[in-house]
């Protein structure tokens, strides 16, 4: 049976469910920006770069700066390691708020575990800083093993990127409007026609004519005059109330993880499919080739390979027309395919014309 497909099931309950406006868009003008800095990890005990120009050079001008002189060819980098580090900070962001930031290793270092960045600028894509980031790295993978001629190596995720919670303090306040002439911009995360024209239509039922569907993604909503200069209580108002928002119907397929998921409004036409398997095995053995006694030959080791080949008995099985999500989880478990049988079921579905909905594979 195909567990994966309980997620069908829940798709389709969660469909039935309202959300608030708040939780479907967001405010034009209220959007998160990027930064972005590079800097130095330190502390790696041997895990660092390995004496990288590059690296070498930032390790000179911090020392430099710290007034001391050095020249590239008296550092050892070993416990150092160069570094980006990334954030998103997000709008309204007061200078001493603190946000998240991830650190990746840009040079040949082997592991940032155990290190601590040193105080890094982030810059906007002006060019300005607006935050500053510095602290203790937290990585979620491990690299250990054993020293000297054929020594093991485990490692567990990637041990070369790593982050930091509140591991930057903003320092400069980004700019934002979410106003302009009393009119203010609700923007769909799902762009849908018919998403933008509920929330309209639930927004006009409190306040009558304030809102313009824009497109599939964009409404524009007058701030009445009893909130002028009350902006924010309006918007407060109107994020709490509740639509159903409308979805495509589509089926996501990673074929690197092996999960499926569809949405709740996915039908498949009555079709008959036809599925069988296919097993080939092929088994390699060494053996040992002995001469006689006293003969003149020599031992030898011989490789022997058997091929076996096994075919499934294939079925016939015929879907009918299914009107919901869960009758569609049900046809397609009934089958008794695995999770990549499936993907293959699913794309020939789409092909044939039977699937109506989106196919999307990662």
């Amino acid at each position: 049976m195909l567990r994966l497909f309980v997620t069908l099931l829940l798709a389709g309950l969660a469909a039935a469910h309202a959300s608030r406006i708040k939780d479907l868009s967001l405010v034009e003008g209220g959007r998160d920006n990027q930064l972005v800095g590079y800097g130095l990890v330190v502390g790696l005990a041997g895990d660092g770069d390995s004496n990288t120009q590059s690296t070498l050079r930032a390790v000179a001008n911090v020392l430099q700066r710290h007034g001391l002189t050095v020249t590239t060819q008296q550092i050892r980098a070993k416990n150092t390691a160069a570094v980006m580090i990334t954030a998103d900070i997000s709008a309204f962001m007061k200078p001493g708020a603190r946000i998240d930031v991830t650190v990746a290793s840009m040079g040949d270092a082997k592991s940032l575990q155990g290190g601590v960045l040193l105080q890094t600028p982030l810059l906007g894509a002006d060019g300005r800083v607006y935050a500053v980031a510095q602290g203790p790295i937290a990585v979620g993978g491990f690299l250990g093993g054993t020293s000297g001629p054929g020594g093991a190596t485990v490692q567990r995720n990637h041990p070369t990127t790593g982050g930091i919670s509140n591991g930057a303090i903003v320092e400069r306040e980004i700019p934002t409007t979410f106003t302009s002439d009393g009119v203010l911009v609700l923007q769909l995360h799902n762009p849908d026609f018919t998403s933008a024209s509920r929330v309209a239509t639930a927004i006009n039922a409190v306040h009558a004519n304030a809102a313009i569907p824009r497109d599939a993604a964009t409404i524009d909503v007058r701030v009445p005059p009893a909130y002028t200069g009350s902006e924010v209580a309006f918007l407060a108002e109107i994020g709490a109330i509740e639509i159903a928002p409308d979805t495509t119907a589509r089926i996501v397929i990673n074929e690197r993880t092996g999960t499926i998921v569809a949405t709740s409004s996915v039908r498949l036409s009555k079709v008959a499919i036809s599925h069988g398997s296919l097993t080939i095995t092929v088994a390699s053995t060494l053996g040992v080739s002995q001469p006689g006694p006293f003969g003149q030959g020599q031992t030898v080791v011989t490789p022997s390979t058997q091929t076996d080949v096994a075919e499934a008995r294939g079925s016939f099985n015929v879907i009918g027309e299914t009107s919901s999500i869960e009758r569609l989880a049900a046809a397609l478990n009934a089958l008794g395919v695995s999770t990549r049988e499936m993907m293959a079921i699913f794309q020939s579905l789409k092909r044939s014309g039977a699937l109506q909905a989106e196919l999307v594979i990662n």
